[in-house]
C-alpha cells in the first residue's frame, strides 16, 4: 500500500469484513453502501485486506459483521490492525442486538450498530466515526482526533465539549500538535512555549504536561521518551 499521507489522492473505500453470505445479502452493510454511492471492498473474516485492496484504495472506515461471532469480529479487527495504514482506520461492528451486552470498550472498535439497521445509520455512523478521526489544519482551526482547538479563541474542545485551559496548557498543546511526531526535550518545549526570559525549572515541563493527559486522556497520544523529551505521536503511530 502506498503511504498513509499519499491519502488525499487516492481512492476512498468502505472496507467491508464478514461471512460470504452476509457480504452478498441484499440488507448487508456492503450492499447498502454500494446502493447509497459508497466504493465497496467486502472481504470474508479469514481474507487478507491487503491482497484484496487495490495499491489506489485509502480505506476510510472498516465495517464487520460477524452476526453472532463477536470473537470472530475482534480476531479479523486485530488481524487487520496489523497494517500499518488500516490501524488508523475508524471501526464499525455490526451486531444483532442480543450481543450487546457483551460490547466492551477493550475489544478495540470505535462504534457499533445493532442489526438489524437503516442504510442511512449505517452511513452517517461511518461519516462520525471518519469525523473524529480526522485531522485537519487551517489558520482558525487545528484538529486531531477528537481534539479540536481553536487558535483566535484560544479554545480547547475534547468530542465536542470545551475543555478549560491555562494559557500555559493551551500554548503547549497547540506546539505540539503542530509538531507531531516530532521529540522535544524538556529545555526546548521550555524555550519555544515559555520563552527564554522564563527563569522556572524544566519540571514546569513535566506538570504541564501531567495536566494536559488528565485533561484529555487517551484522545492526546502525548508519549515520554525516557531521557530524550516528549513526543505526540503521529497518525499511524510514528
Amino acid at each position: 500500500m502506498p503511504p498513509v499521507g499519499d491519502r488525499e489522492a487516492r481512492r476512498a473505500v468502505v472496507l467491508v469484513v464478514g461471512h460470504r453470505p452476509v457480504l452478498e445479502a441484499e440488507d448487508g452493510a456492503a450492499s447498502l453502501l454500494t446502493r447509497l454511492g459508497a466504493n465497496v471492498v467486502a472481504i470474508d473474516l479469514w481474507d487478507d485486506p491487503r491482497v484484496a485492496l487495490a495499491d489506489d484504495a485509502a480505506v476510510r472506515a472498516v465495517v464487520i459483521e460477524a452476526q453472532d461471532r463477536p470473537d470472530l469480529a475482534v480476531a479479523a479487527l486485530r488481524a487487520i490492525r496489523k497494517d500499518e495504514e488500516l490501524a488508523v482506520a475508524p471501526a464499525l461492528l455490526v451486531i444483532p442486538e442480543r450481543q450487546v451486552t457483551r460490547m466492551e470498550p477493550s475489544i478495540g472498535f470505535d462504534d457499533f450498530i445493532v442489526a438489524p439497521y437503516f442504510a442511512a445509520e449505517l452511513y452517517a455512523r461511518i461519516r462520525m466515526l471518519e469525523w473524529k478521526k480526522s485531522e485537519f489544519s487551517t489558520e482558525e482551526r487545528l484538529k486531531m482526533g477528537e481534539i479540536v482547538i481553536d487558535r483566535a479563541a484560544h479554545e480547547a474542545q475534547l468530542d465536542g465539549h470545551q475543555v478549560t485551559l491555562t494559557a500555559k496548557e493551551f500554548a503547549l498543546l497547540l506546539f505540539l500538535m503542530q509538531n507531531r511526531g516530532r521529540v522535544y526535550t524538556r529545555e526546548q518545549l521550555l524555550a519555544r512555549v515559555w520563552g527564554a526570559r522564563y527563569e522556572g525549572g524544566p519540571r514546569t515541563v513535566d506538570i504541564h504536561v501531567r495536566r494536559l493527559r488528565a485533561k484529555f486522556g487517551d484522545a492526546l497520544p502525548l508519549e515520554t521518551l525516557r531521557g530524550a523529551g516528549y513526543k505526540l505521536r503521529a497518525p499511524g503511530g510514528t
